[in-house]
């Protein structure tokens, strides 16, 4: 295995020893997110998983580009691997040994998990088990929906006829006649193929050294997994083979769309092996973190506290309007184009930017907050980025109807012996930035 460890928004050259490996590279780089066909590619993970969510383009960027013997990263984090090439892509404030506190915590928070020790948290090994703490996660919106519930034929022997005799079946079993007769049913249950493959990952996760903790991390991911064992009275360890072929299409329900994550993360974890050492010729594994998305999730965990919302521009929720219209004016109402800021709230936009914005901030960001708060008529606007030092909030008076520029640096590089000190350093970062926006 032929490991390349990079950061985020970077640039390294590939070494001698690492030349061989560029032949699995280009199967990656230069290649949009959104032409990956995910579903040809099983093994690879990407968040966010809906592309385009919030009106971003990440389905547009590339994981990673190729120049000759050059490699260049942009927002995306993680890592990516053909056959027995990986580039593992930690954030750029990771530690020279390697331990990307950063990146962790931003998913302990996202994804609401209780983590505490992380020791070489950017190897391998870690990066997929760090599957098994993200799993609570789905299996809670998943089961909100309710129990996954499909058709499923069932072959039954015995006297109380319920459906079309199998009569090929009958002759086997009951000759000479027994007074039972072979037939099968079609029947509505919530014993299936997907909920057996969610058991089979309950019972896996069970067996490590972290599952209890996993699997009773609060009420709602104890109850989910009471849910999911009473609606699986057939599971049996023989069958997880059988059962994870089963699901290796991906599940499509107009209602229980959220099991198409579920079943994706429970075939990540139950086919660990496999997919750790690439075992599948020329196919892309891996798991991918959208930097941008994952501090913008992050950042709301924090915003949410001083009642900024979050809009979401698929669901075509919580944006603002940009037209006045009145009752007589419904072709402009059925056109009337919404805005969705990053966050905002009464007075206050913001803008969640990943990016390195200690030397200012570019034109076509600027003109976006400043129209964002001419429209909204917003006395504050400004930008909160993710930075190496600590630095005071800079402040700009703008000209013409007035309002005030904020440029909000976090401070997110500590430097700290475990990722419990890390976790209570940025507490009371969080708790800085929440007093500083509500004054």
């Amino acid at each position: 295995m032929i490991r390349i460890p990079i950061t985020d928004n970077s640039t390294r050259t590939l070494t001698d020893s690492e030349l061989p490996a560029k032949v699995d590279i280009k199967r990656i780089a230069d290649i949009k997110i959104a032409n990956l066909k995910l579903d040809d590619n099983p093994n690879l993970l990407v968040f966010p998983q809906a592309l385009g969510y919030h009106g971003d383009n990440i389905g547009e960027g590339v994981i990673i580009e190729l120049d000759n013997n050059q490699i260049n990263t942009n927002n995306i984090m993680g890592f990516v691997g053909v056959n027995d090439t990986q580039i593992d892509i930690r954030s750029r404030f990771a530690k020279n040994d390697g331990e990307d506190y950063f990146l962790h915590y931003m998913l302990q928070k996202v994804f609401s998990i209780n983590l505490f020790k992380i020791e070489h948290a950017t190897s391998n090994e870690q990066i997929f088990d760090f599957l098994l703490y993200m799993f609570p996660h789905f299996l809670k919106k998943a089961v909100a929906q309710g129990i996954f519930k499909k058709y499923r034929r069932f072959e039954y022997n015995d006297a109380n006829i319920r459906g079309p005799i199998d009569v090929s079946r009958h002759i086997r079993q009951n000759i000479p006649f027994r007074g039972t007769v072979a037939y099968s049913t079609r029947e509505h249950t919530y014993d299936n193929e997907l909920t057996q493959l969610i058991r089979h990952t309950i019972e896996y996760i069970r067996t490590k050294e972290q599952g209890a903790a996993i699997l009773n991390n609060d009420k709602e991911t104890k109850d989910g997994v009471s849910q999911i064992v009473m609606a699986t009275p057939t599971y049996s360890i023989r069958d997880r083979q059988r059962v994870i072929n089963q699901n290796l299409r991906p599940v499509r329900h107009p209602y229980f769309s959220a099991y198409t994550e579920l079943q994706k993360i429970c075939l990540q974890i139950l086919r660990h092996e496999s997919i750790k050492y690439g075992q599948e010729k020329d196919k892309i594994y891996g798991i991918l973190f959208d930097g941008a998305w994952l501090w913008e999730e992050y950042l709301n965990t924090i915003l949410k506290k001083c009642d900024f919302k979050h809009p979401e521009n698929k669901k075509h929720t919580g944006g603002i309007r940009m037209f006045e219209y009145g009752k007589d004016d419904e072709a402009i109402a059925k056109n009337s184009r919404r805005l969705y800021p990053d966050f905002w709230k009464d007075n206050y936009i913001l803008d969640a930017k990943y990016k390195r914005l200690d030397k200012g901030v570019g034109r076509e960001d600027l003109y976006q907050v400043v129209s964002y708060m001419h429209c909204t008529k917003a006395e504050n606007g400004g930008f909160i980025y993710p930075s190496e030092i600590e630095k005071k909030a800079e402040t700009y008076r703008l000209s013409g109807y007035g309002g005030t520029m904020h440029i909000l640096g976090v401070k997110v590089q500590h430097e700290c012996n475990s990722f419990k000190e890390y976790a209570i350093a940025m507490e009371v970062i969080e708790s800085e930035v929440i007093e500083g926006i509500s004054k």
